[in-house]
């Protein structure tokens, strides 16, 4: 029997709709309504897991999921970044935005580079492919895309190339020691 994994980003934050380094900020009300919504739909006796930030245990807890905090689904650490907007950091440091976007080993703000997430996420995945049957995890934009590179050995830096949207779902199929992306970016469980 396959591992399958199915992957849910958080709902909406003040700092996702600020277009903001996230901190460990709770949901905002169309994101805790949004995922209350979502709720009816999910599938239910598979294994579930959360990320240990706030944004995502209550993203579970309003799908009434019983997660397990798993710290190696935690969000990039974005140091020095964390809580400002964007736009305002590109503005006092673009030099560092640019090397940090273009280099996956750079952490100019002082936290955590993509290639360390992408390891840590795929020392996960790796672990996770021996375990059969249905998992539920609630995690981050930035797992889900390091899950997905990972998924489909594509290159670091097409990282930056794929979109994952609050209450999204992908999920993902492994077996033989290899894992697929069965679906990216849905909005139901169909």
């Amino acid at each position: 029997m396959a591992a399958r994994l199915i992957l849910i980003c958080h709902a909406s934050t003040d700092a996702v709709r600020r277009y903001a380094f996230p901190a460990d900020e709770p949901l905002d009300a169309l994101g805790r309504k949004s995922a209350t919504e979502l709720a009816v739909h999910m599938p239910r006796g598979a294994r579930c897991w959360a990320s240990p930030e706030q944004r995502t245990r209550q993203t579970a807890e309003a799908l009434k999921l019983d997660a397990t905090p798993l710290f190696a689904l935690r969000d990039c650490d974005y140091g020095a970044w964390s809580g400002s907007k964007f736009d305002e950091v590109l503005a006092q440091d673009g030099d560092a935005v640019s090397k940090w976007l273009r280099d996956p080993d750079a952490a100019p703000h002082g936290g955590e580079s993509i290639s360390s997430v992408m390891r840590r996420v795929q020392d996960w995945l790796d672990d996770e492919i021996a375990v059969s049957g249905q998992s539920i995890i609630v995690t981050h934009a930035t797992i889900i895309r390091a899950a997905i590179v990972h998924a489909i050995q594509a290159a670091p830096p097409s990282f930056w190339r794929i979109d994952v949207t609050p209450l999204s779902i992908t999920r993902l199929s492994g077996a033989h020691g290899g894992w697929n992306l069965t679906c990216a970016g849905c909005t139901m469980f169909a």
